[in-house]
């Protein structure tokens, strides 16, 4: 198993701005405990996932191995110190000519929801990405009410391409599933490398 890389992250003080408090590395084996704590609360309380059982720290590091060894990115964002959420592209489809295509996921700790952890996450899988030559990336947010994932994808370029009414049910009630899209430049403006 890998571990952290060290790193000096002191204690700033709010009043700091946020690039000195937000660290955004890529995710190790010794993140998985508070990966897959967070994942689980997402799991059991809310409806950013259609996931009814949560998966244990055992599978979540299945998933995260999975993803790493296809050699999508998978980030984590520490914020004065604490974890305080995650962000990783998966492939979009199986099908080999969804290849140039990724979606992502992205989740934030509740207590640093509003303080630029999403927009940190998201814009560093946006760029690595990109680096890595991908052309379009999909965000699929698990229902409508989800604003502020909704916001975060549209403060960032990606915009609405469609809406799944009543797509997912969990919780006792149906769910709409939005579908959102950023082309990654060059987009589908040239031929792939």
């Amino acid at each position: 198993a890998a571990s952290a890389p060290s790193a000096t992250c002191s204690r700033a003080t709010p009043t700091e701005p946020l690039a000195t408090r937000l660290l955004i590395r890529p995710a190790v084996a010794d993140d998985l405990p508070a990966i897959t704590a967070l994942y689980s609360r997402e799991v059991d309380e809310r409806v950013a996932t259609y996931e009814y059982v949560a998966p244990d720290e055992v599978e979540m590091t299945r998933r995260w191995r999975g993803i790493v060894d296809q050699g999508f990115p998978y980030f984590i964002a520490e914020l004065d110190g604490r974890f305080a959420g995650y962000a990783y592209a998966s492939s979009y489809r199986t099908r080999e000519g969804y290849r140039w295509t990724v979606e992502d996921t992205v989740y934030i700790e509740p207590w640093a929801q509003g303080q630029g952890v999403g927009r940190g996450l998201l814009q560093r899988l946006i760029d690595e990405c990109q680096a890595l030559g991908f052309r379009q990336m999909v965000a699929v947010i698990g229902d409508v009410s989800n604003s502020a994932s909704i916001a975060l994808h549209e403060r960032l370029g990606f915009r609405t391409v469609g809406v799944f009414a009543g797509l997912g049910r969990k919780h006792g009630r149906w769910l709409d599933t939005v579908q959102m899209q950023l082309a990654l430049d060059p987009g589908a403006n040239a031929e792939p490398e």
